[in-house]
This record gives C-alpha cells, sequence and structure tokens, in this order.
C-alpha cells in the first residue's frame, strides 16, 4: 500500500525523493516530462539567482549614493553646477574655456552672490566635482538597472509576477532624477544660499525608499517561492505588524534628519540632554506664517529629531522584547541586530550634535541610519517569512 503524500511534496517525486515512476503510454521525451518538477518549480521562476546578485549591484550603488550625496551637501557642492542636463552633462569641462563657462554660470547664483563671493576657480573645481560624481553615480545607477532590466526581460528570465516589480524600481529611479533637479532648482532663485529642506528630505526619503525595496527584493529572491509560501503560513502577523511601525518611525525620523541636514541645524545646539540651557529651544514659534517653523527653525526641527529619535528607541525597545518570545532562532536574532545598531545610531546621533555635526561624524551619522533602514525591513522580513530552526543543528 503506498504511504500517505505530504502536502508540499513536489510533482513528479517520489515518497523518497527519488524519481517517479515511468506512466504508462507517455513519452519521457515530451514537454511535460521535461518539467518534471511540476509548475511550481518550472522555468517560470527564472534567473532568481542573476536577478538578485543585479538587485545587490543597485543597492551598493544607491547606498554609495547616499553616501555621495552627503557628502554634496556637506561641502556646500550642491548647487555648484546649474543646469540640468541628463545626457549632455555626463562631459565635464575639458577645457579651461569650458571651465570659465561653467564658474560664470556658478557667479550669476545666489549661493556665489552671497555667500562666496571672491571663490576662485580652483575652489569652485573642488566643489563642482562633488555634484558632479553625484549626478554621474545616478547615470551609472540608470545604466546598471536599465541593462540588467532589458537583458533579463528579452531573454525571458524574469520571474512571474516580477516584471512590474523590477520595473517600478526603474520608474522610481527617474523620478528621483526628476526630484534632484527640483530640489536643486530651489536654491538657484532668489536669496536662497542652499536648497529648499523640504524638498531634501523629498529627494533623500525616496532614495531610503529605493533601497528599502532593493534590500526586501534581495531577501524575497534570496530563497525559493515554494520556502516563502510555506514560512508565510507560520509568519509571525503580530510581530509583523509592530516591526512595520517601527519602520514607519523610523522613515520619519530619517526625513526629519535630511530637515535638520538642510538648514544645518545639527550645529544650532551642541548639548545634550538639554537644547541650550533647557529642554526646549528658545523661541520655536518666531517665524510667521506658523508652518514655515516645522521647516526652517533649527531649534525646533532640531528637537523634532530628537524626540523622534526617543519615541523610536523606545518603541523598537518594546518590540525586541516582544520579538525575544518568537518561536524561531533566525527571528530573534535579526531584531537583536536591531537593536544593537539602533544603540549605536542613538549614541552617534548624541555625538555628532555635540560635535556640531562635524563632517565624518554627520556622514557616519547618515551611514548608520542606512544600516538601520535595512536590518529593520530584514527583521520585519524574518518575522512575515520566519526560517525553521534544525534541531540536528541546533537551531531550531
Amino acid at each position: 500500500m503506498a504511504g500517505k503524500r505530504e502536502i508540499f511534496e513536489e510533482v513528479g517525486t517520489g515518497q523518497g525523493g527519488g524519481k517517479a515512476e515511468k506512466p504508462a503510454g507517455r513519452s519521457v521525451a515530451g514537454p511535460a516530462n521535461r518539467q518534471a518538477g511540476g509548475m511550481i518549480d518550472a522555468p517560470a521562476q527564472g534567473a532568481r539567482g542573476a536577478i538578485r546578485l543585479w538587485l545587490l549591484v543597485l543597492f551598493g550603488l544607491v547606498a554609495c549614493m547616499i553616501a555621495v550625496g552627503g557628502l554634496t551637501r556637506l561641502t556646500g557642492s550642491g548647487l555648484s553646477i546649474t543646469e540640468w542636463r541628463p545626457v549632455m552633462g555626463a562631459l565635464p569641462p575639458l577645457s579651461e574655456v569650458d571651465w570659465a563657462v561653467e564658474f560664470g554660470k556658478y557667479q550669476a547664483s545666489p549661493q556665489y552672490k552671497l555667500m562666496n563671493a571672491g571663490m576662485d576657480l580652483s575652489s569652485f573645481k573642488g566643489i563642482f566635482w562633488w555634484e558632479w560624481a553625484h549626478r554621474q553615480l545616478g547615470r551609472v545607477i540608470g545604466l546598471v538597472w536599465a541593462l540588467g532590466f532589458l537583458g533579463f526581460l528579452l531573454a525571458r528570465r524574469i520571474p512571474a509576477g516580477w516584471t512590474g516589480r523590477l520595473l517600478g524600481l526603474g520608474a522610481l529611479g527617474g523620478l528621483q532624477g526628476a526630484i534632484g533637479w527640483w530640489m536643486v532648482s530651489s536654491g538657484l532663485s532668489g536669496s536662497m544660499v542652499s536648497v529648499a529642506s523640504y524638498r531634501l528630505a523629498t529627494h533623500l526619503g525616496l532614495a531610503f525608499a529605493i533601497l528599502g525595496l532593493c534590500a526586501t527584493y534581495i531577501f524575497q529572491l534570496g530563497r525559493a517561492e515554494t520556502d516563502l509560501m510555506q514560512a508565510r503560513r507560520v509568519g509571525e502577523r503580530r510581530l509583523v505588524g509592530k516591526a512595520t511601525g517601527v519602520m514607519h518611525l523610523l522613515f520619519l525620523q530619517i526625513l526629519l534628519g535630511a530637515l535638520v541636514a538642510g538648514i544645518d541645524a545639527g550645529r544650532a545646539y551642541p548639548t545634550w540632554p538639554l537644547m541650550g540651557d533647557g529642554f526646549f529651544p528658545p523661541d520655536p514659534f518666531a517665524i510667521v506664517p506658523l508652518w514655515r517653523n516645522f521647516f526652517e527653525d533649527p531649534g525646533l526641527v532640531q528637537f523634532l529629531h530628537r524626540m523622534t529619535g526617543y519615541g523610536l528607541f523606545i518603541l523598537a525597545i518594546l518590540v525586541w522584547l516582544r520579538a525575544r518570545k518568537s518561536a524561531y532562532q533566525a527571528t530573534q536574532g535579526a531584531f537583536n541586530a536591531v537593536m544593537i545598531m539602533l544603540v549605536l545610531q542613538v549614541a552617534l546621533g548624541i555625538y555628532t550634535a555635540l560635535t556640531s555635526a562635524q563632517m565624518h561624524v554627520a556622514l557616519t551619522h547618515q551611514l548608520g541610519a542606512v544600516a538601520l533602514w535595512v536590518l529593520v525591513i530584514r527583521a520585519r522580513h524574518m518575522a512575515k517569512f520566519p526560517i525553521q530552526g534544525s534541531i540536528r543543528k541546533g537551531t531550531a
């Protein structure tokens, strides 16, 4: 009598994992038998490993883009190129005449007139190369995405259900380029000597959204679709919901950090835990109309960034305590990593304030936000698709 079949047993394999018996009256050379793994493991799965590697490259490039963008802002280089030329702008000035033309365009900008008057050509080249590198890296990211996506699409190697997701990444990348120019253009008129802080926050927020999507897709493609389907059945929904709350609050904190950077609010109060002589900054609502204070008052913006950081830390501790009760060791480990990184990031934030946002400290703090963002997304993924351990290996 045949043994009882397992629910998730692959079609075309025996109970013990051996080859299935040849059906009577059916040719083994037919297309149906060449897909002996059944529909779940059919070629529709596509080149999951290759696509995952491509996304890892994109992830690394986007992370570098965030770092270079941070250095561009910290060096005051973001307004050195006053035109948006997505194609022709890929070539830097190649002669002294070209450099003189570019420098003349910058000299007509408010930043030069109001802040950098008297800057010589040599100093201009220093800030120009930072902004040029920032834009060039964006072009490289777009090219890597386009070549990879079109290659997998034409080869018909994209797994079922993934074409829209991968196309969406490219669309967001294109939108990011447009938002980048929208941000830069805000600092090229009137009395502006830097970009609008809320536009900088939009630009950075979208960068983190793209990075988060890349990370999510990398985690999903790292496991077989059948494995994910089975894992989801035993996923910890409440823990997923709590991790989602941490993720959303962290994203808000990242946006507030961009507002702090946009108006150099990190240099306003180099004290902790107080802001100057008190808990609240002095005159937090002095700007009229009222709403502008939340974007332009250095004291209020830094205060909101600090308070949100405290709230995030408390919420993360509560979620971590819940995660310690998880039945899955890998999930516990993922939330432990979040907690360790969060403690480091809070310490970095305090040190950044105490050092008046020195360049290397502020950049490290921004990169810490990248690491924390990815670790939170990973922990949420592990709660949603837990990895069941092995008693034999001691990971159960």
